[in-house]
């Protein structure tokens, strides 16, 4: 190897290398990691025995540090041991070939600009007559965050703290009730609170799509269109709502075009990945995905139980555990179930005068707990992956430790946890008698996957939808 001669390798060769550990990287974080971390890195060239890696933005650079970097280093050092550590460093994009680059933006370009605004400018108040008002409840403050949402939360807290757009467009997606709204006021608020001077419009696409049909009767698509092309932060809540309306997609992709084009940021989110979004038209999906993806997972039990601890502090109210350990294992759909509910038990008490204790919850939430509670059994949990997996059901209770079999019989365990209220030495005797230290560690290796392997989170939202449906 080039160790052994002392040779530097040449840049093809060094290429050569980094295709085939992208290759590894892909096979082993899946392709939609790959897509979204690993694809934008580029080789730099050597210093010594350190190569250099570029990426596009400094949060992109700091999350493949945390998340990726130690693999990388331990991949290449298998295809060229001379290469011993890595440094990543930040360098924009180059612009495809055939693609005119966006027009340069800088933090002091954008003061200026804020500082100027052109004569033709709509005013302030004319473009939140446009959107929809900031809820003053959303803030980054008030939102819990968890496992399942720490990325969105990251990406979202970036674009509110950035001067220039970390990426282009941000695009959240995750089920109904899990915060995707939350997160896009949020970036709102502190937008407004850092910026002023900063042009900023939050709407649901439903509301677009009725904007631009009135203008379009009216005649006044021109004033339509300068009035959503002179923003510098645009957001747009539930996107899926414009599939099938051709016209309705039409402006919107020039609108976005035209706003990437000029450095302002675009917030987007839906109940779908991009690629999932039927309906929308293809080049529509693929400048959805040129940003950064950001997914919002269901919540975990201990999430529920911080967002009703969080929720109880907001209202004043001292509310027994036991009742907050009854109501997040028991509302598991969304976050504005589990607010409602806290809601209804707190109003309860107080107009009854009964102290809150889990027999008065529930009482008081018969309707909620019979619509979202099916009680979901350990035979049930094991029925389905092995269903999902092609396994068979004695598998789960088998001494056989192959991957094909361990990681399923983890998944399963991580269900029974998620969705039955079992211990975990209960849940370790349903698997072939195994002690509960087994089941905490299936736990935890679920947990770390389902954040790492596209797959594996895929895998436990179809079976979650599956078991809770």
């Amino acid at each position: 190897m080039y160790a052994e001669a002392g040779m530097v390798p040449s840049s093809s060769r060094l290429r050569e290398q980094w295709e085939r550990v992208r290759e590894a990287l892909r096979g082993e974080f899946g392709e939609m990691a790959f897509r979204t971390w690993l694809r934008p890195l580029e080789v730099e060239g050597l210093d010594g025995d350190k190569l250099i890696l570029a990426v596009p933005t400094q949060f992109m650079r700091d999350w493949i540090v945390s998340h990726y970097a130690d693999r990388i280093r331990s991949l290449w050092s298998e295809v060229n041991p001379a290469v011993r550590s890595i440094a990543l460093t930040v360098r924009p994009p180059r612009p495809r070939a055939g693609r005119p680059a966006p027009a340069p933006c800088t933090p002091a370009t954008a003061r200026t600009a804020a500082a100027a605004p052109a004569v033709d400018e709509p005013p302030l108040d004319e473009l939140e007559e446009l959107g929809a008002r900031l809820d003053p409840r959303f803030t980054f403050e008030s939102f819990v965050v968890g496992k399942p949402n720490e990325f969105a939360f990251a990406a979202a807290e970036r674009v509110a703290m950035s001067d220039v757009p970390p990426f282009n467009p941000l695009f959240l997606y995750g089920g109904v009730g899990l915060g995707k709204t939350h997160l896009m006021h949020a970036i709102g608020w502190r937008i407004r609170q850092r910026s002023p001077h900063r042009r900023v419009i939050y709407l649901s696409a439903e509301k677009f799509m009725y904007q631009f049909v009135r203008a379009l009767r009216a005649k006044e698509t021109m004033q339509f269109k300068e009035l959503f092309r002179s923003v510098d932060v645009l957001m747009v809540d539930d996107v899926q709502f414009i599939s099938g309306k051709d016209s309705t997609q039409e402006e919107f992709f020039h609108t976005f075009n035209a706003l990437i084009e000029r450095g302002r940021q675009i917030v987007i989110s839906a109940d779908r990945s991009p690629a999932d979004l039927s309906g929308l038209e293809e080049r529509i999906r693929s400048r959805l995905s040129w940003g950064l993806v950001a997914d919002i997972h269901p919540t975990t039990y201990e999430l529920r139980l911080g967002i009703l601890e969080a929720k109880a502090e907001q209202m004043g109210v001292a509310v027994p555990r036991e009742v907050m350990e009854f109501l997040a294992a028991k509302i598991t759909s969304n976050v504005r179930e589990l607010e409602g509910a806290l809601n209804r038990v707190v109003h309860a008490s107080r107009f009854s005068g009964r102290p809150m204790t889990v027999a008065m919850c529930q009482e008081a939430l018969q309707d909620l707990l019979r619509a979202s509670e099916r009680r979901i059994t350990i035979d049930e949990i094991q029925r389905a992956v092995v269903e999902h997996y092609g396994l068979k059901l004695a598998d789960m209770a088998s001494a056989r430790r192959s991957r094909s079999v361990a990681r399923p019989r983890q998944v399963a365990m991580y269900l029974c946890k998620q969705l039955t209220t079992r211990s975990l030495p209960e849940i370790g005797r349903k698997f072939g008698g195994r002690d509960h230290t087994t089941v905490m560690h299936a736990i935890r290796t679920i947990e770390r996957l389902r954040q790492e392997d596209p797959q594996i989170r895929e895998d436990l939202e179809v079976l979650m939808r599956r078991l809770q449906g």
